[in-house]
C-alpha cells in the first residue's frame, strides 16, 4: 500500500479497513461459489441422474437464502471494486473513498431492495403484489 503522510493510502479509517475486509470475504466467497458451481454443473457428463438429485436439493427456501447472500456479496464487490479502482487510479480518490463508500452502500440498496423483494416472494412463494 502506497504511503501518504497520514499513514497508509486507506489512512488507518475504519471505513477503509471495513470496506478492505468485505471486499475480501466477498471475493473468497464468490470464489467458493464458483467452485461449487462448476463441479456440481460437471455432475451432468458423469452421472445426469447425480445432477438432478444434486439440483433438487438446491430447490428449499435455505439455498434461496443462499442465493440471495450470493447476489448481495456480488453486487458488493462490484461496486466496491469500482471504488477501489477510483481509489487507485484517480489523484482525488483518496480524498473522497469514505463518500465513495457511502455511493457503494447506497448503490447496493438501490439493487438489493428491489432484488430481495422478487426474490424473496419466489422463494416463499407470497403475492407482494396482489397477483
Amino acid at each position: 500500500m502506497a504511503k501518504t503522510s497520514k499513514g497508509t493510502l486507506y489512512r488507518g479509517q475504519a471505513h477503509g479497513q471495513w470496506s478492505w475486509v468485505a471486499h475480501r470475504i466477498t471475493g473468497v466467497a464468490i470464489f467458493f461459489f464458483l467452485l461449487v458451481h462448476v463441479l456440481d454443473t460437471a455432475l451432468v457428463r458423469v452421472s445426469p441422474e447425480a445432477y438432478n438429485a444434486v439440483m433438487e436439493t438446491y430447490k428449499n427456501p435455505v439455498m434461496g437464502l443462499g442465493e440471495a447472500g450470493l447476489v448481495a456479496a456480488i453486487v458488493y464487490h462490484a461496486f466496491n471494486g469500482l471504488r477501489i479502482i477510483l481509489v487507485d487510479f484517480w489523484s482525488k480518490g483518496t480524498r473522497y473513498q469514505k463518500q465513495m463508500l457511502w455511493g457503494v452502500l447506497a448503490l447496493w440498496l438501490v439493487v438489493m431492495v428491489p432484488f430481495l423483494v422478487r426474490h424473496l416472494s419466489n422463494i416463499f412463494h407470497l403475492s407482494i403484489f396482489g397477483g
